[in-house]
């Protein structure tokens, strides 16, 4: 960090952040956008970005965060890669602890996104890595012609078995319910597309093999009957968890998700949370950016207030 004050900070830099920040510095706000990793956020793992307006024809996750980024820091915010620790409040201004240092603010936007749930089935933790995966674009090109299971039944588990099929003839597309919760758009994908086999009322009960995925076992949520197929990888995308540790005092809905008004604003006034760690209806990548853009503005007239009331104590 170049500095030990600045007017507005945004933990996390995905989309809604890399928003935020740019909007923050377009409007003058003194900006500083933390993340402890490479910006992107779940848009790293989009391998064809084909909904985002204005986008056309389809760019890659990794091209679409890149020219965010760029755009943030040529409005002149400041980009850090640094782990937060903690954030407090002190009278009218946060102080914000990072493992290189920290750092002080008037506004703060947590924007840390959330993780990918885990499916709890046996074997899952120990072949994670060694054919069990998060992430299709991460790891997909390792599993090239192989036969592939897909666990889920929302976007993101048709987008990923979407473009695991075009690495393999054979993706097992995996789902506990009688129908999918995805898009309509995205489940016509998947019926069109030859290299991709739909089970519905099914889980994975267990995975198994020796050094690597080996098979898995299948379990009809119906009848209960189990089967065992031969697999050579395991893509889980059953949901995501908000990462909230850092502001647990604020408020949240049941699935843990920070509760904000329609101003993204949380029950701490001058904090502000946007994109998947929020509460709401629709998580997409372009209601992520909506948020971060909402985020800023307020912030924008949050610190504005604080230093209008300054200088008039100080005439």
């Amino acid at each position: 960090m170049q500095k030990d004050f600045y007017d507005f900070v945004v933990v996390g830099a995905g989309a809604a952040g890399l928003t935020a920040a740019q909007y923050g510095a377009r409007s003058g706000l003194d900006t500083l956008l933390i993340d402890s990793s490479d910006a992107g956020g779940q848009a790293l793992n989009i391998f064809t970005l084909e909904n985002f307006p204005g986008f056309f024809p389809a760019v890659k996750g990794r091209t679409f965060i890149d020219n965010m980024q760029a755009q943030a820091q040529s409005f002149g915010a400041e980009i850090a890669l640094a782990r937060v620790k903690s954030i407090d409040k002190i009278k009218n201004h946060f102080i914000i602890k990072t493992d290189k240092g920290s750092i002080s603010c008037y506004t703060v936007l947590i924007a840390t996104g959330a993780e990918h749930r885990k499916l709890g089935a046996k074997g899952e933790k120990e072949f994670n890595g060694r054919g069990v995966s998060y992430c299709a674009t991460c790891d997909g090109p390792f599993f090239r012609g192989g036969k592939i299971f897909v666990v889920g039944g929302g976007d993101s588990a048709l987008e990923e078995a979407f473009y695991l099929s075009s690495l393999s003839e054979q993706v097992i597309l995996v789902h506990r319910r009688d129908q999918f919760r995805a898009q309509k758009a995205i489940q016509q994908k998947i019926k069109k597309n030859k290299n991709i086999t739909v089970i519905f009322n099914t889980e994975i009960a267990e995975i198994k093999g020796g050094q690597k995925v080996e098979s898995v076992v299948l379990k009809d949520t119906v009848s209960g009957e189990k089967v065992e197929q031969t697999a050579d990888a395991v893509f889980i995308f059953v949901g995501m968890n908000p990462r909230t540790d850092l502001v647990s005092m604020l408020r949240k809905d049941e699935g843990g998700y920070l509760i904000t008004n329609y101003r993204m604003e949380t029950s701490v006034p001058g904090m502000y949370a946007a994109g998947d760690v929020r509460a709401k209806p629709f998580r997409q990548l372009i209601t992520a950016a909506s948020d971060g853009a909402i985020a800023a503005h307020q912030a924008h007239e949050y610190v504005t207030m604080i230093k209008n009331a300054r200088t008039g104590a100080e005439n």
